[in-house]
């Protein structure tokens, strides 16, 4: 699989989000951030502004539910028009269930980890997902600092997936820009989460074609 770059519409204007959308055609995904502000202290979009934004746009969604109760959820943001869930393992009751739910209403499953949560203890449960995400920031707010400290986990979950055989995606999320994407690039990431850096961009639609180039280059 190739770089795949997936701009987030947290930094976008709300006002006018298919309009922000349809300014990022080269983009593989759009990242939809959907908090709760309980999970964590922000409070964005729910399953009613997903199945607005599918009907919106041919660009399909990763949604990224930073939300309690995520177990109970997630299927209603797969009806919605997701075409991949993420859940934060910290917040699933079961995750190997929820993973497989997912799948099962027609969306990739996606677990995220916070920058303080070690990989290790999910080693076994690669398989079951499309995608791991790995925050370089903590969740809740666009705009942050990369958080370095994220690299080496990215190495040994890189490690972990080619040790099985597995076509699991490693995504990186928060601080993600020209200044540090080879970074990721080079500890084994292939899909790349970008919010300020694309939609402060005069064109983001180049910066989103600059962001792969950066990444293909780093992985070559």
């Amino acid at each position: 699989m190739g770089v795949q770059i997936t701009p987030s519409i947290l930094n976008a204007d709300f006002a006018a989000l298919g309009a922000e959308v349809a300014r990022i055609p080269g983009a593989d995904w759009v990242h939809v951030d959907v908090m709760d502000n309980h999970f964590v202290p922000n409070l964005t979009f729910g399953a009613t502004m997903v199945e607005a934004l599918a009907r919106s746009t041919d660009l399909p969604l990763d949604v990224h539910l930073m939300i309690e109760d995520v177990d109970r959820h997630a299927a209603g943001f797969v009806e919605a028009g997701a075409g991949s869930v993420t859940f934060h393992v910290e917040a699933a009751r079961a995750p190997v269930r929820l993973a497989r739910e997912i799948r099962s209403a027609g969306a990739r499953a996606s677990m995220a980890l916070r920058p303080a949560t070690p990989v290790e203890p999910y080693e076994d449960l690669l398989g079951e997902l499309d995608m791991l995400l790995l925050m370089t920031v903590e969740p809740g707010f666009g705009g942050q600092g990369f958080l370095e400290l994220v690299l080496p986990k990215l190495r040994r979950a890189r490690a972990m997936v080619e040790r099985h055989g597995l076509q699991t995606w490693l995504q990186v999320d928060g601080g993600v820009s020209l200044d540090t994407i080879a970074q990721c690039a080079e500890a084994g990431a292939d899909v790349f989460v970008a919010g300020s850096a694309v939609y402060s961009a005069d064109d983001p639609d180049r910066m989103v074609a600059d962001l792969r180039a950066a990444a293909e280059a780093a992985q070559a």
